[in-house]
């Protein structure tokens, strides 16, 4: 099995993807008519925006992002040798500073900052793999 989609609903999905492509370069792959779901294109896995609407829609009962609210009981990762430069822009582009990049005991760097609706998102370097 192969992890398709990870599914983050937010209030306004057009802002979502908006900040996502200037704070991680991120390229956006479609925004529905509507505004109600959107997605970008992240490699293999997809990063994708819904609308609490879409959630109701199917029955779901779902907690949305908020910002002035603890992150939900996820993060997002993403994977950069430039953890510092990323760090960096994210912030100028409007994330909000969590921890500073630092390098961890054994030898990753990494980094927190919330989006503009809340969600946690990890800026790290690749794992060394054991050789």
């Amino acid at each position: 099995m192969d992890l398709g989609y990870v599914i983050v609903y937010v209030p306004d999905v057009v802002a979502a993807v908006e900040f996502y492509e200037r704070a991680f370069g991120l390229r956006r792959r479609f925004v529905d008519g509507g505004g109600q779901y959107a997605e970008l294109d992240t490699g293999r896995t997809r990063l994708a925006f819904a609308s609490p609407a879409m959630a109701e829609n199917l029955n779901l009962a779902v907690r949305v992002q908020r910002p002035d609210q603890a992150a939900a009981g996820t993060e997002l990762v993403f994977v950069t040798p430039e953890v510092a430069s990323a760090f960096e822009r994210a912030v100028a582009a409007g994330a909000v500073p969590v921890r500073a990049p630092a390098e961890m005991p054994w030898g990753q760097t990494v980094s927190y900052v919330r989006d503009r609706h809340g969600a946690l998102i990890e800026l790290c370097t690749p794992v060394a793999e054991d050789t």
